[in-house]
């Protein structure tokens, strides 16, 4: 059977939280914690990254910031050994793509992933990085109470589980740290497996029973 692994991003493959991470180090804390009471995290986002525009922060400035987060040497060890062995590795995660392919390329990891599935981001013709959220806003959303408004990974999982043709056994392994990571764990079968992070301050003891359930 062949083994298709899901990986999160943030507090999973990598070590930290990459959003507050790149605010952090350019100077911008204060100002994201005020933004946070009044919108939605990847409105955040994209504001931060107006406001770090506006202060002359550049791409390349928000580039260094990223190839300075931490991947420890057993998660690079694992996701180089798990490709070697013929399991398709993909990336499931609520960041965005400008920061997952910046942190991946400066490890060397890009190449093991087949898919990325994550908020799309870009370079405007100002200069300026934007961040958008994987489900519209502004279109049918996407009706699932568990996950926030910009992305169900739930809905994900569950798309890519209907790529595959029917007769093509699949087992599935599911790696994440917290609440944005139950609903894709609850599309998994009984041969599937969850491996969630525990130590992670983002990690849900209360759902650890139903991540075990199939």
């Amino acid at each position: 059977m062949d083994t298709v692994i899901l990986f999160d991003f943030d507090h999973t493959l990598i070590d930290c939280n990459s959003d507050p991470w790149v605010v952090n180090q350019l100077g911008a804390t204060q100002l994201m914690n005020s933004l946070m009471r009044v919108l939605p995290w990847t409105s955040l986002m994209d504001r931060m990254m107006l406001e770090l525009h506006q202060q002359g922060k550049t791409v390349g400035d928000i580039e260094q910031s990223l190839k300075t987060i931490p991947v420890c040497l057993e998660m690079i060890r694992a996701i180089k050994s798990a490709h070697s062995l013929g399991c398709d590795l993909r990336i499931v995660s609520d960041a965005n793509s400008f920061y997952i392919k910046t942190i991946l390329e400066n490890y060397d990891l890009l190449q093991y992933f087949s898919e990325i599935h994550t908020n799309p981001a870009s370079v405007d013709n100002d200069g300026r990085l934007r961040i958008f959220p994987y489900h519209s806003y502004t279109v049918a959303a996407h009706g699932c109470e568990l996950c926030p408004a910009n992305m169900c990974k739930g809905a994900i999982v569950d798309g890519i589980q209907r790529s595959f043709l029917p007769e093509s056994k699949k087992r599935f392994i599911y790696l994440g740290d917290g609440r944005g990571d139950f609903c894709p764990s609850l599309k998994l079968g009984s041969e599937d497996h969850v491996l969630a992070r525990q130590e992670s301050g983002y990690y849900v003891p209360t759902l650890e029973t139903s991540w075990s359930e199939p």
